[in-house]
């Protein structure tokens, strides 16, 4: 009841000590039975008749484990999504594999079986809508001058998706593997992120919208809930502390993470002293722990966009976000767990710079550049990115990723999906080994030669979760889908499952559905089975996605090919992609002064809004970064 009343407080912008505020008195917070309601109400009983007919008349079953996937209608001259489906990927097959010169006749045939069994298993686990909605908006954007980027996430190891255009990044040639990102032994919805160039995310959104119909698509709410230094505040001022001692208290909680009052209380033994030393101070805290983590507000998720087979209100309850479109009032999880198809639709604003630069080009030097077809190999570009002059490179412009850079000097693309992968939390202790095997391969040795071609495109590291994936497969003859379960467990260190699979792994295993030689049966003894295991298991929980590194590189050496080739009209793009942002205009002006390119001030006579390369290796000011101008004005003008 207390906390009802504190919570009452913040709620309502008011203090517990405030006589004329809202209250809730009686304790009895409860749905009262009909026998209860009719003893109070002796006086209404048509009321309560009337209650219990409506209440007779709602019947609501929220179904789970079906998916409620929209229907996609065909064009005209194909009988169903499935024949559509399949002639859209026969087609981009031939352009991609067929008709390239990279692979011959027996590699074509072999990737087209691996093509058709793609096909099968989205067949039987029901997701082929899925795949034409997604490729149908990827489609559309493409086709109105709306940048896509290559691929996100696990989608980009299926030659399904990259056949039909859903990804650009060859699935084969980097090794990419299906099952991470459809498992056909774990039946869950695909999961196909997109990123669009940033200003044109909301008209990809309308296309689907216009679509599907304005009642079938909403975005998502999210909630967002009372961390721990904000919820002692909130409670000290509802409590009408002053503010100068609620703000100290709040202060003493660590700048962490997720962290809770609890964690504080653990770790600073200065807060841990105020609690257990002032009654004051512990009601408030007590209070605080309380309430901490309710919700206490709503925003619109950056991202989600759901699409629904009927009418969005006969599947969740609604609410509107501030501009007045429609908001899915359930939660991201609670929206799976319906089967509902959520997708996300990102603004990045890198394809911009991308989309930018090519127009640049083009005006200053009438050069056209298809940036989805340039030399992954030019070793200009790779020279270029060894000397860690990345400042503006999507992934690779840190401080500490240039020096990496420098120590690496990148061959290929390979050694930027690493770099990528590599430098993070965790796996960024793997780093100097990564350096030091690249560039004195005779260091690098392999527990079992059986992992010499797995573990040789990263320098003899285990990097991505694909590498545990494939050693489970072809060191101890797990399918892919098995494979991947492990994987999963382990990255959630599920403890039990984790050692039933080292059995399995080092011995093998029967069990119906589960069947597999094991390590042993496969010529490795026990205790390197084990030493191999175990490696694994400490690396799973930060191994990284290869399929979304090797999309994130190709963007990176795609920026890093303008750079090098074109480095005017991609700073000129660079520039105008943050000239809200004086700071970043500074450090990018300063970036053009290091290369040699003059950055000419603003003329109204000759600027645009934004930052333009004249084709002399100059730079012209963009008017829309003049301070107290801005967009409005010029666009006026």
């Amino acid at each position: 009841m207390e906390a009802h009343d504190v919570l009452l407080c913040i709620q309502t912008g008011k203090k517990i000590t405030d006589e004329d505020r809202m209250r809730y008195e009686g304790g009895q917070f409860f749905v009262k039975s009909e026998e209860q309601m009719r003893s109070l109400f002796p006086y209404a009983k048509e009321a309560a008749d009337n209650t219990q007919k409506i209440a007779d008349r709602c019947h609501v079953t929220l179904k789970f484990g079906n998916y409620q996937i929209p229907k996609y209608a065909p064009p005209e001259g194909y009988d169903s999504a499935w024949t559509f489906l399949d002639a859209l990927c026969e087609k981009g097959f031939k352009e991609k594999y067929t008709d390239n010169p990279a692979y011959d006749e027996t590699q074509c045939a072999k990737i087209h079986d691996d093509m058709e069994y793609e096909l099968g298993i989205i067949q039987k686990m029901g997701f082929v809508e899925y795949i034409l909605i997604v490729w149908d908006y990827i489609n559309w954007a493409k086709t109105h001058d709306c940048w896509v980027g290559p691929g996100r996430g696990s989608g980009a190891g299926s030659r399904v998706c990259y056949c039909t255009g859903i990804t650009n990044i060859d699935p084969v040639k980097y090794n990419l593997l299906f099952e991470r990102f459809l498992n056909p032994e774990r039946v869950s919805m695909p999961d196909i992120d997109v990123d669009f160039e940033y200003a044109e995310r909301s008209r990809v959104i309308e296309y689907v919208t216009e679509k599907y119909g304005k009642d079938s698509v909403t975005q998502i709410t999210t909630f967002g809930t009372m961390a721990a230094r904000g919820v002692i505040k909130a409670v000290g001022k509802a409590l009408d502390f002053p503010y100068a001692e609620m703000d100290r208290v709040a202060k003493m909680v660590p700048m962490e993470l997720n962290i809770t009052i609890d964690r504080a209380l653990q770790v600073n033994p200065e807060f841990r002293s105020l609690y257990d030393g002032d009654a004051r101070m512990h009601e408030l805290i007590d209070m605080a722990k309380r309430l901490e983590g309710l919700p206490n507000h709503t925003s619109v998720h950056a991202a989600g966009v759901v699409i629904y087979p009927g009418e969005a209100s006969n599947y969740v309850p609604l609410g509107r976000a501030s501009d007045g479109t429609p908001t899915a009032e359930y939660n991201m999880v609670q929206l799976e767990e319906l089967g509902l198809l959520k997708m996300d639709f990102l603004g990045l604003r890198t394809l911009t710079v991308l989309k930018d630069a090519v127009k640049n080009v083009k005006a200053s030097q009438d050069i056209d550049i298809d940036i989805d077809h340039i030399d992954l190999n030019d070793k200009k570009v790779l020279d270029f990115i060894g000397t860690g002059r990345t400042e503006g490179v999507f992934q690779l412009e840190s401080s500490g990723m240039k020096q990496v850079l420098v120590g690496l000097q990148p061959q290929n693309l390979e050694d930027i999906i690493a770099l990528i992968s590599l430098y993070r939390p965790g796996p960024m202790d793997s780093i100097p080994t990564y350096l030091r095997n690249r560039h004195e391969p005779d260091k690098i040795s392999y527990k079992t030669p059986q992992l010499a071609h797995i573990l040789d495109v990263t320098n003899g590291c285990i990097v991505y979760q694909e590498q545990v994936m494939q050693i489970f497969r072809e060191l101890a003859g797990f399918s892919f889908g098995q494979a991947d379960n492990v994987r999963r467990a382990m990255s959630k260190k599920k403890h039990a499952v984790m050692e039933a699979e080292r059995e399995h792994f080092v011995y093998g295993c029967t069990d119906p559905g589960n069947e597999c030689p094991g390590c042993v049966a496969n010529g490795i003894s026990e205790k390197v089975a084990n030493e191999i295991y175990d490696e694994m298991s400490s690396f799973a929980s930060y191994a990284f996605n290869k399929s979304h590194a090797a999309c994130y590189a190709y963007v990176a050496f795609q920026t890093a090919y303008l750079k090098c080739h074109y480095p005017s009209e991609f700073m000129a793009a660079l520039l105008t992609s943050v000239l809200d942002n004086t700071d970043k205009v500074i450090e990018y002006s300063g970036e053009c002064a290091r290369l040699g390119i003059k950055v000419l001030p603003p003329d109204v006579n000759v600027s645009n809004g934004g930052f333009t390369a004249d084709g002399s290796g100059q730079i012209r000011f963009g008017l829309n970064a003049v301070k107290n101008v801005g967009r409005n004005l010029i666009e006026d003008c």
